[in-house]
């Protein structure tokens, strides 16, 4: 139900609050976009460069690994707001530890820094962004033909902030140093927290509700459960179990093992009913083709900018451009795509395509995305027009728009009553499974297989998009009345 029944004031034609959400959510992406566009080059620059030293493997794994941990880390942030205390209070503490996190990276030296830094930014970006996304969705009923206009809207703050964060962080690395980047990212999420915490009291209602009360009687047994694989991870790092260069295999392995254990508990429940059971068996195979979606667009962090780094010619005006510029490209896009997507989508109302439809067009095209840096193979240092990178990110845009805030949206309305920030959590952990994924797949990428790397990833993101075609109908009418 609507938190705004009857609003005389609109944000572009959305219920206000969505007001106070956007900017939180955009304050929160420029930190942490604006972070992980230096974050790699950080890892395996030498330390004459002002880096880590790493291997490049070891690098992208632990961009991987990080970038899964925040979606992963949505379970505990929708698991918390559900069971203890609420969407709303859950997103402000979250908020905090993310800022937390960023003025860590900044002031701590070496790898304690990027350790106590990333766990930090991890589990709270994990914390906002499944309850944000949660708290949008309460503002419309599941009929409400605005919804997807809305969370395009709500897309585009996340965008406005990815795009800005990349070119400021980036600026002060280049000229004055990684900490100094790392440290505006710190000064962007405290700016988003003040925002919103002087406009949260506007969130009431299902935003404050905890919707699946966790017995008194078992908040000890969790808790103890919580410190016990706490110590279990500390105690792999420490004894070398847990190595960097396989963390994003960890992550990968943990998030199929997560998503598996949620449906499972999520559709042998008794709390939902027939109908919401066949919804969320619909989101199956929506689930697995948004993982192999992200498992390349993710690739941005990871591939494209060693690839940024080592063959895209970035000289502009006898001037060259920092490495994290190129992560401001696929924003601007967005940007200036997502009202056209909004519109279109709000002008279609219910002759839009379908979510199935959407989702596959998202999967095939993001494999195009991929079959388009075969013309540019086996080039060397240098070679690559940033034209034709920019190109190749248009259709990473197209591919996003036509899945991600669709799949947001539709999390939203396939859940159960009583698993509702949970489901958004299950849409994040295929995030989660394709972020990580991609640290994985970077480790098969080098300049002398470039032909092999794109055309097989490619092909098999168009096959799956193309089966996902097919099943569209079948998975509509599981799907009963929901778009």
């Amino acid at each position: 139900m609507s938190t705004e029944t009857a609003p005389r004031h609109t944000f572009f034609g959305q219920p206000p609050v969505l007001a106070n959400l956007f900017g939180v959510e955009l304050w929160e992406r420029f930190s942490f976009y604006g972070m992980q566009g230096i974050l790699l080059i950080y890892l395996y620059y030498t330390a004459t460069r002002g880096g880590l030293g790493l291997s490049e493997n070891t690098a992208t794994s632990i961009v991987g690994a990080y970038g899964g941990s925040v979606y992963l880390a949505t379970i505990l942030g929708a698991w918390v707001a559900d069971r203890l205390a609420g969407p709303e209070r859950v997103l402000f503490g979250s908020a905090v530890l993310v800022m937390l996190g960023h003025i860590s990276l900044a002031v701590l030296p070496g790898l304690t820094g990027v350790t106590t830094g990333l766990i930090l930014i991890a589990v709270g970006s994990g914390g906002v962004k499944a309850t944000a996304t949660s708290l949008v969705g309460t503002l419309y009923d599941e009929h409400d033909d605005r919804r997807d206009a809305g969370f395009s809207l709500f897309y585009l703050g996340i965008n406005l902030g990815a795009l800005v964060g990349p070119l400021l962080t980036g600026l002060l690395q280049k000229n004055w140093g990684f900490h100094w980047g790392f440290g505006l990212a710190a000064v962007g999420m405290a700016i988003g927290l003040t925002q919103y915490a002087l406009g949260r009291g506007r969130l009431t209602g299902a935003a404050r509700e905890v919707a699946n009360p966790l017995p008194p009687g078992r908040r000890v047994p969790v808790a103890v459960a919580v410190a016990a694989a706490a110590v279990l991870v500390v105690v792999l790092a420490l004894t070398g179990v847990l190595r960097a260069a396989y963390l994003s295999d960890v992550v990968v392995v943990l998030s199929i093992v997560a998503a598996v254990a949620y449906f499972v508990v999520i559709l042998t429940s008794r709390r939902i009913t027939g109908l919401e059971r066949r919804r969320v068996l619909a989101f199956i195979p929506l689930f697995v083709a948004s993982a192999v979606f992200w498992s390349l667009y993710q690739q941005q962090f990871t591939v494209v900018t060693i690839y940024s780094d080592q063959r895209l010619d970035r000289d502009l005006l006898g001037w060259e451009m920092p490495v994290s510029w190129v992560q401001s490209i696929n924003p601007v896009f967005i940007i200036v795509l997502s009202g056209v997507f909004a519109a279109l989508w709000t002008r279609l109302g219910p002759r839009q395509p379908s979510t199935p439809v959407k989702f596959a067009a998202g999967t095939a095209i993001m494999g195009v995305a991929f079959l388009l840096f075969l013309p540019l193979a086996g080039g060397g240092p240098n070679s690559t027009p940033l034209l034709a990178l920019a190109g190749i990110l248009l259709v990473f845009t197209i591919a996003e728009l036509l899945l991600s805030p669709v799949g947001l949206s539709l999390s939203t309305k396939l859940a159960p009553q009583a698993f509702h920030t949970q489901m958004v959590a299950l849409f994040f952990l295929s995030v989660a499974l394709g972020t990580a994924a991609s640290g994985t797949l970077a480790n098969y990428y080098s300049e002398t297989n470039e032909t092999a790397y794109f055309g097989i990833l490619g092909a098999v993101a168009v096959t799956i998009g193309a089966a996902l075609a097919l099943a569209a109908r079948p998975i509509s009418r599981l799907m009963e009345g929901v778009r």
